[in-house]
């Protein structure tokens, strides 16, 4: 017998309700199964961590007050060496002196602003600058040599925060420094020697670390000068 034609109409009806029933469950459970997936992957990945910039400060933040002290001789200073490897990059370096202190590790999130050896060159010049004239190895030649002024090598072979436990590091500077008088008849070797540091980091992580550095190099420093105000003496 031939369906009325609201019978039939009732029956399509019904046949697209269950039609978009079963194509939403298909697409909730797709978009759940999707959300599950993200979920546990981390969901969507965040912005990566720049790493953190450092240097030795900003230096004298004045001109520094004058002295009746004669000035000292006028200083050429080389470009720092470094044996090279580690130490020609900007990471900052840790030992771990009580696992396997002949292991160099790099922070992951902190860099220095330009390789050690230039940030030691830099605050070589603002320190031993203060009583005398201090100027790159090479420049002012002739005037260097008519004055005989001295010439100084300084050679980075350590920079690192060291670990010597867990709560208790340093930072560790090591130099070799080489002092020349500087002639018309070329360079005389006048005295060398090693000079080691070590100031307590206040923290154990890359910020301790960088503070601890930037204090044994100013102590380095101060080193140095008064070494050279030796040798100056000797001559």
């Amino acid at each position: 017998m031939k369906q009325p034609d609201f019978a039939i109409n009732l029956i399509a009806v019904g046949a697209g309700y269950a039609r978009a029933r079963a194509l939403f469950f298909v697409n909730f459970l797709a978009a759940t199964t999707l959300l599950l997936t993200l979920g546990g992957c981390g969901a969507l990945p965040d912005k990566p961590v720049r790493a953190a910039m450092y240097d030795f400060g900003p230096g004298p933040l004045s001109t520094p007050a004058t002295t009746r002290q004669a000035p000292l001789s006028p200083l050429a200073l080389d470009e720092v060496k470094t044996a090279g490897g580690a130490l020609d990059n900007l990471a900052v370096l840790y030992r771990l002196g009580y696992s396997n202190d002949q292991q160099l590790r790099p922070y992951a999130l902190a860099r220095w602003s330009m390789p050690p050896a230039q940030l030691l060159g830099q605050r070589a010049r603002d320190k031993l600058g203060q009583r005398r004239v201090v100027f790159k190895a090479g420049e002012g030649l002739a005037l260097s040599r008519s004055q005989g002024s001295l010439l100084l090598r300084l050679d980075l072979e350590e920079f690192s925060h060291f670990f010597e436990a867990p709560d208790k590091s340093v930072g560790l500077v090591r130099l070799r420094a080489t002092v020349l008088e500087i002639t018309p008849a070329g360079e005389k070797l006048l005295a060398q020697r090693k000079v080691i540091v070590q100031r307590p980091a206040p923290s154990a992580d890359a910020p301790g670390g960088v503070r601890a550095l930037t204090a044994a190099t100013d102590a380095a420093l101060e080193e140095i000068e008064q070494w050279l105000q030796q040798v100056q003496s000797a001559r």
